[in-house]
Parts: structure tokens; C-alpha cells; sequence
């Protein structure tokens, strides 16, 4: 039988690290992306949710898959769906990569997938990262450039978590079945406002850093400015609700239940990553 792991969306910032962590471990690996290439030593094979005439060949010799929604698409359920049942269909356990507060109602579309996968009849684990440390260096770096970080988050607090942490917790629920069948919310150690982000990350980086609190519209203004499609600016910014609402602030230890180690605190994704966020 085989034991080979598929990771979509391999080449971003969790897979990655993810396939790196998997290969480190011995385990064999099929690095899944549109464009198909090696990733940190993995075999490469073309992946596309658009295009479900990908699934047979990235699933093949697979009993494990990382199953993931890359950022920039709104219709969840329908490119997800597909694939779930198509794994599901060949025993292959899912580890599914949800999203951070979508238990509270049935009714958002990840967790119509999570209930999908859960009645699927096929080992799963789901985990519901929070707001990325890692998006201070991809999604705000323009902002950073600027000594600003403008977002419509209000006062709120979040548990930032790197990347790092939610592929180590990946690799955890992949190679054990002692997590089978749950679903773990993964936050950073520390609930912070953005203020007190910002000023953590302006200390690393030895740059002033300002937060600025904006409203929705300005906020999808500022997107659609950047070429960001109307649709998905306003998505975006819908999402920042739960950050003022106060849902984004709980601290987990379910990190350490599944990596045996407390996750990073912003400070070190900082320190470890000064290059890129200065760049």
C-alpha cells in the first residue's frame, strides 16, 4: 500500500514549509501546484481545483492528503466539494486547513466543507488557523514599506500564528491517527491588537511602524487600487469582522496538543523573518 502524502497547494506559504517538515521526516511526498514543479525535494504534480481532470493523476499512490484553499477565491465550496468526494472516494485521509471561527455557524461555506469531510467516510483532521503571522510580509507589506499598516480591524485582538506552526501542526495530524476525527483551532500564544503588533514588528525591524484603524470602504478602496477584483476586496474585508467582534483573541493550546512545543510568539516570526520584511 502506499504511504505517499499529496500537500496542495505545495509552493505557498504553509505548503512549503509543510513539505519541507514532511520530507525531513522521511516521509514520501507529492508536491501539488498549477505549474506541477519539484518543491524542497519533493516529486511535482500539476494541480489545478478549476480543472478536476488533475485530481486522478495527484491522487494516484496517495493515502494522505494536506488539502488547502489558496488565497483569491470566494466560491469555497464549489472547488473544494470535488475534491473531498474524490478522495473520500479512495479511502484517502484529509488533513483540511479550514478557517479560524467557522463552527460558530453552519451556514458559512468552509464549514459546509468541514461537514462534507466530516460525513465522508474517510480519516480527517481539521485545523482552523488564525490571521497568519506570515501575512505581515505578503498581504501588509506594502503598507509596511510605508511605515503604516491600515486595516478595518478596529480595537481587536488576535492570536497571530506563524506559518511555521501550522505546518508543524500539519505534519503532526498527517503522520499520527491520534488526532483522527477532531478539529483544532491553531492561534499564536499572545492575543494582540494591531497597535501593539505593529510595534513589536517596528522594534524588530528598527523602522516606525503606525497602525491605522480604517473603515471597510476605505479599506476595499485602498484594495481595488492595488488591482484587487471589487468582489474580493469586499470578502477581505468582511473577514475583519470577527477581529473587532473579539472572536479572533482566544488562545489555544491546541498547537502543543498536536506539536508537543508552544507555537511562536510574533516577536520571533519577526526576528526570523526581518529580511522579508524589510525588503
Amino acid at each position: 500500500m502506499s504511504k505517499k502524502i499529496l500537500v496542495l497547494g505545495a509552493s505557498g506559504t504553509v505548503g512549503r514549509p509543510l513539505v519541507k517538515g514532511l520530507i525531513a521526516r522521511g516521509e514520501a511526498v507529492k508536491a501539488a501546484s498549477r505549474s506541477g514543479e519539484p518543491v524542497e525535494g519533493a516529486q511535482g504534480t500539476p494541480f489545478d481545483f478549476g480543472k478536476p481532470q488533475t485530481f486522478d493523476a495527484a491522487l494516484d499512490g496517495v493515502n494522505r492528503a494536506y488539502v488547502l484553499m489558496p488565497a483569491g477565491y470566494l466560491n469555497v465550496q464549489a472547488l473544494l466539494l470535488p475534491f473531498i468526494q474524490a478522495a473520500a472516494s479512495r479511502k484517502v485521509k484529509v488533513v483540511f486547513q479550514s478557517v479560524i471561527g467557522v463552527d460558530a455557524d453552519d451556514s458559512i461555506p468552509y464549514r459546509h466543507v468541514e461537514i462534507a469531510l466530516e460525513n465522508a467516510g474517510t480519516p480527517y483532521v481539521i485545523l482552523r488557523p488564525n490571521w497568519f503571522s506570515d501575512n505581515f510580509h505578503t498581504f501588509w507589506k506594502q503598507g509596511l514599506d510605508h511605515g503604516q499598516i491600515a486595516l478595518p480591524a478596529a480595537e481587536g485582538r488576535t492570536s497571530f500564528i506563524d506559518a511555521r506552526d501550522i505546518a508543524d501542526s500539519a505534519i503532526a495530524a498527517l503522520t499520527s491517527s491520534a488526532f483522527d476525527g477532531k478539529a483544532f483551532n491553531l492561534n499564536g500564544p499572545e492575543a494582540l491588537t494591531y497597535a501593539e503588533a505593529a510595534q513589536i514588528l517596528s522594534e524588530v525591524i528598527g523602522k516606525p511602524l503606525r497602525y491605522t484603524a480604517t473603515s471597510d470602504e476605505a479599506f476595499i478602496e485602498m484594495l481595488k487600487s492595488g488591482g484587487v477584483p471589487v468582489d474580493y476586496a469586499a470578502f477581505m474585508a468582511s473577514i475583519f469582522y470577527p477581529v473587532r467582534a473579539g472572536w479572533t483573541g482566544a488562545v489555544t493550546e491546541d498547537v502543543a496538543t498536536l506539536t508537543g512545543k508552544r507555537p511562536r510568539t510574533l516577536k520571533a516570526y519577526a526576528q526570523d523573518n526581518v529580511a522579508a520584511l524589510t525588503a
